[in-house]
């Protein structure tokens, strides 16, 4: 497509946040955010424990066409200054991401603006590049709220996984064991806050698959074992105390560092076999944010003096800024969608590799 500055207008709406942002890409530089502006909706879904589809859905209707209208305005541009239109077309909670690609096909259709439908994941596997510039290939640790995967991103477009979760994703175990320990949703940066003031070598929890080879994770025990002694507390004292429920999430949190920290290494060990000559390895998804992980992580990168990098937490959680930028990524590298552009629930970043955790009538699980 040739190398020349391209302005993106990014919609995502792929969970439970509405975002719209514009970023632009200047060929030698890194690229700038000229706005991005992510509305939550926890408030809508605070009281049924976890995010509602429906809810969720109707939300995005109501607040995607304004939150473009705020990006655009933050950026001090119109829809003429802009080179193309990039949305998540999946994977994700069908309802809102459809809202996404009919608001992003009526502006395409509108303007004429090409469309580029993305890859949530990619977005955030992309993410590196968009903040550091790293070069390709390097190693990815995915981590969020519905996903866990190590992947070799070797293009825009080339993804290899070497592993991931074959049940929950770390972000579900952390909203799961919130939700047992009656802290509030989403559960993730709650649970961080009372580790911090937990002893987590009281419970020793499972570190699950650390004795079996490769890189893959599995979460959805390590959520039964806290659930299990929780009950024994209850049961021995009649309830939990402030200090008890501190030192389950200190000693939950341990136990997911300890696992992501080695199934790393076995990854690193796997993506430095091809001597790529500029090792690095990027950590992205709604989990980044968490202190502990990523200091655990960083230390395994100094073993094996790997570059480590990390998003800013603004860029950890869902937000467009990445869409946008993967949709750049994917223009320059030639593709582009028209009006048959499809929502997907349902997407994986490696089709070659067999489905983690099975596959339906809709195809396989990212």
């Amino acid at each position: 497509m040739g190398d020349r500055v391209l302005t993106f207008l990014g919609i995502e709406s792929s969970c439970d946040d509405t975002a719209a942002a514009v970023v632009r890409y200047i060929p030698g530089q890194l690229a700038e955010i000229l706005s991005s502006e992510v509305e939550g909706q926890s408030a809508l879904h605070a009281n049924f424990g976890g995010v509602v589809p429906e809810i969720a859905a109707r939300a995005h209707v109501e607040r995607l066409d304004h939150c473009v209208e705020r990006a655009l305005a933050q950026a001090g541009l119109g829809l003429a200054n802009l080179d193309a239109v990039a949305v998540t077309a999946g994977p994700g909670l069908i309802g809102g991401v459809l809202s996404g690609v009919m608001l992003a096909k009526g502006i395409s259709a509108a303007t004429g603006l090409p469309l580029i439908g993305v890859n949530h994941l990619a977005g955030h596997a992309l993410t590196p590049r968009l903040t550091d510039g790293l070069t390709f290939p390097y190693l990815m640790l995915l981590v969020s709220g519905g996903h866990c995967q190590f992947l070799i991103t070797r293009g825009p477009e080339q993804f290899q996984r070497l592993g991931g979760t074959i049940d929950d994703a770390p972000g579900e175990a952390f909203d799961k064991v919130a939700k047992l320990l009656g802290l509030a949703q989403p559960g993730g940066p709650l649970v961080e806050a009372e580790a911090r003031l937990g002893d987590g070598k009281r419970f020793r929890f499972p570190r699950p698959l650390l004795d079996r080879p490769g890189c893959d994770l599995s979460f959805s025990g390590l959520k039964t074992a806290v659930l299990r002694a929780r009950d024994a507390l209850i049961t021995a004292q009649g309830g939990i105390t402030i200090q008890d429920r501190r030192d389950l999430c200190a000693g939950f949190q341990a136990a997911v560092a300890d696992v992501l920290a080695e199934k790393t290494r076995r990854a690193l060990a796997i993506y430095l076999d091809d001597n790529p000559t500029d090792p690095a390895f990027a950590v992205a998804g709604g989990v980044a944010a968490n202190v502990v992980l990523r200091d655990a992580l960083r230390k395994v990168c100094a073993e094996r003096n790997v570059r480590f990098t990390a998003p800013p937490l603004a860029l950890c959680t869902d937000n467009a800024a990445m869409i946008a930028w993967a949709g750049i990524e994917r223009f320059r590298n030639g593709g582009q969608d028209g009006m048959d552009l499809l929502a997907r629930p349902r997407w994986p970043l490696d089709a070659t590799a067999a489905p983690m955790i099975g596959s339906g009538k809709k195809g396989p699980k990212a």
